[in-house]
């Protein structure tokens, strides 16, 4: 298989999507099922740069499921009102929504209708889709396993590595932490002065205020990270070397005056 360089997306692991490679869908797939891409791993596959597999949980399939409670609705429409309601953060490609809207079909909680007017195939929620939303609205997320954090551990492994300076890391960090914030705030005003907003705009504005404080946490976290460090090289110099193993130094060898004469 020849790397495109494109992303390659796994849904609720278990399908993968490519524009280049379309047989790679079935590869995936298989292994996706057979466990081995599993959810909450981001992987490389193929070759080095080629392939990137990001897992998106279970948010597309249930966001799916919530839009066709609206209605009867065919897969290019799913994905621009998906995209309006996320402001885009999240961008779907078709192959990922009819990839989904197939397994949702074959899971028994949607079912194609009729085509439209305009020969588009139309989807349909079913009672059962209908279950599974409402145990999906009305499940807590998992925060007990968090995923893995590629700036936390980039810092876990600064420390004490040879060569690297962590406060750099720090402060490279900060700055495109609290650009990218300034960047979500500038959005949010521009929406906030379009106008009225309706159902797509708030929906929007949430996504766009958690990406907000998401990155305000992280800031104050990088300050905190900062500051422990600073603690920490000032207790190191503050601390008295320890004499116990130690060789004598100048001032602790005894001078022939102490010392006890040797007995004849």
């Amino acid at each position: 298989m020849r790397p495109c360089g494109r992303r390659l997306i796994v849904l609720c692991g278990w399908g993968g999507w490519c524009g280049c490679e379309l047989g790679f869908l079935g590869l995936l797939s298989e292994q996706a099922e057979s466990g081995f891409v599993r959810p909450g791993l981001r992987v490389r596959i193929c070759l080095p740069g080629a392939y990137s597999v990001y897992i998106l949980g279970m948010s597309i399939r249930h966001g799916l499921l919530a839009l066709l409670e609206g209605g009867p609705r065919y897969g290019s429409r799913l994905r621009s009102e998906f995209e309006s309601r996320t402001g885009s953060t999240w961008p779907l490609n078709i192959g990922q929504v009819y990839t989904t809207l197939s397994r949702l079909e074959r899971d028994g909680m949607v079912t194609q209708e009729e085509v439209d007017e305009a020969g588009h195939d139309l989807y349909a929620i079913t009672e059962e889709g209908r279950a599974e939303l409402r145990t999906w609205f009305g499940t807590p997320v998992d925060r007990s396993r968090p995923p893995r954090d590629e700036l936390a551990i980039k810092l876990a492994m600064a420390v004490g590595a040879p060569g690297v300076d962590i406060r750099d890391i720090i402060q490279s960090q900060r700055h495109h932490t609290l650009k990218a914030m300034q960047d979500y705030t500038r959005l949010k005003a521009q929406a906030l002065t379009d106008g009225p907003a309706g159902r797509a705009e708030v929906a929007w504005l949430l996504v766009l205020e958690q990406l907000i404080f998401q990155a305000e946490a992280e800031a104050r976290w990088l300050n905190h990270c900062e500051m422990r460090l600073v603690r920490l090289a000032e207790d190191a110099e503050a601390e008295p070397p320890a004499a116990e193993g130690l060789p004598p130094t100048i001032s602790t060898v005894p001078s022939a005056a102490d010392r006890p004469h040797a007995r004849n």
